[in-house]
């Protein structure tokens, strides 16, 4: 049986088995805490850059940092955030 963490930890076997695994405090809480339910249900959302906007894709360029953004076109875009 596991030990009691207490109640910041949601499932006390698991975040001991990420413990003896060698991850940190933090990690194996974050990790236990999310459930193992939902962990499988995360990703794959995002709709395809093609389906996006320019002003969209813009947006986009100009939160990560694109430099020259204001000038490129849609494809140019596409091509930029890939491969940033």
């Amino acid at each position: 049986m596991a030990k009691d963490h207490g109640p910041q930890i949601k499932d006390d076997e698991q975040y001991e088995a990420l413990r003896k695994q060698g991850l940190s405090k933090e990690k194996a809480a974050r990790i236990a805490n999310t459930g193992r339910r939902e962990a499988g249900r995360r990703g794959g959302q995002a709709r395809k850059y093609e389906d996006w906007s320019r002003e969209d894709l813009y947006r986009k360029a100009k939160e990560v940092g694109i430099e020259g953004r204001s000038k490129m076109k849609k494809d140019q875009l596409i091509d930029a955030l890939r491969h940033h």
